[in-house]
């Protein structure tokens, strides 16, 4: 004889229901994590401590643990308060998305194109390229996002950017993809430096050298990297910075020298005591793809800004 037990009420798992939260509670509770405590928080709302207070206690009730642990001096995320933190920004941010997106066709505007582009496209050639496709489709709002090139084929993929451009030492299998532009890349060092006197360098010569580079995921440090690596030399990272603009800085202060795409060099060069080298190496000619995942399923705002970047004279 077999007989079934069924889990009492006090075993059974909680079950949160998603319309009991609401946004303001979300936007109160970060407020609130930020501060590091109810009485800092008041003074960045029109709330009093009690409201406050209330609004997080209801917040706790809601997902039926404690999102801080009470210190003296203030309060401290717990473990789900961290995890509700996550949850909170992503979906402030997509309410955010909604909001604008909305606003824009209360004003008029008639679509909205997503583009990821990489570090050297965004400095070099996407602000003139994006001037004269607005200045012709004033109604079609752009959202550009600096990212890098293997998140940029990435978020191609899935859907996330309808459009992409990233460098081309990075696998694009999967997309559809079209010539954009072609740079050259260059060496950049202090007017006292050894090779300041040179008119053009092989890279194999620099490697004696300390170099500023980009953070690690950068497609340029990669490509410097590789060629260290088929040189049979180590790169000398002597600092890493996440912007062109950083390098440059580090270069003028004598921290080393760095790898540059032509377009990104300021004219400002010679006044702020840099110089740049044109390398005589193949693989310093590089260039810029544009993806996407499907033309044919494209929107038609993002097939008409693909069509115009496509018909930019890639150089």
């Amino acid at each position: 004889m077999f007989s079934i037990i069924f889990p009492s009420p006090k075993h059974l798992p909680h079950v949160i229901n998603p319309t009991h939260f609401d946004l303001q509670s979300l936007r109160i509770f970060l407020m609130v994590a930020q501060a590091g405590s109810l009485t800092k928080a008041t003074d960045k709302s029109n709330m009093t401590l009690s409201a406050l207070s209330k609004r997080i206690a209801d917040l706790e009730r809601t997902v039926d643990t404690a999102l801080f642990v009470r210190l003296p001096r203030g309060l401290e995320l717990t473990s789900a308060g961290e995890q509700l933190i996550q949850h909170a920004r992503s979906v402030l941010d997509t309410v955010n998305r909604m909001a604008g997106d909305m606003g824009d066709f209360a004003i008029g505007v008639r679509g909205h194109v997503r583009i990821w582009a990489n570090t050297s496209a965004i400095i070099q050639f996407l602000p003139a390229d994006l001037a004269s496709f607005v200045e012709v489709h004033p109604l079609i709002r752009i959202s550009l996002e600096e990212m890098l090139s293997d998140q940029i084929v990435a978020a191609t993929l899935s859907g996330e950017a309808d459009l992409g451009i990233f460098a081309d030492n990075v696998s694009s299998h999967g997309l559809e993809k079209y010539l954009y532009r072609r740079d050259k890349l260059m060496v950049v060092v202090r007017t006292d430096h050894a090779l300041a006197t040179l008119p053009e360098v092989s890279f194999s010569d620099t490697l004696d050298y300390d170099f500023v580079g980009l953070n690690y995921g950068s497609s340029l440090l990669k490509r410097l990297t590789d060629a260290s690596l088929a040189h049979d030399k180590p790169l000398r990272l002597r600092i890493q910075v996440s912007s062109f603009d950083g390098m440059c800085g580090m270069i003028a202060a004598g921290l080393g020298i760095g790898v540059l795409p032509d377009g990104a060099i300021p004219l400002t060069f010679p006044a702020n005591g840099l110089r740049s080298i044109p390398l005589t190496d193949l693989w310093a000619q590089r260039t810029l793809w544009l993806g996407v995942k499907s033309e044919s399923a494209l929107v038609p705002e993002a097939f008409k800004l693909l069509t115009h970047l496509r018909a930019v004279e890639p150089n």
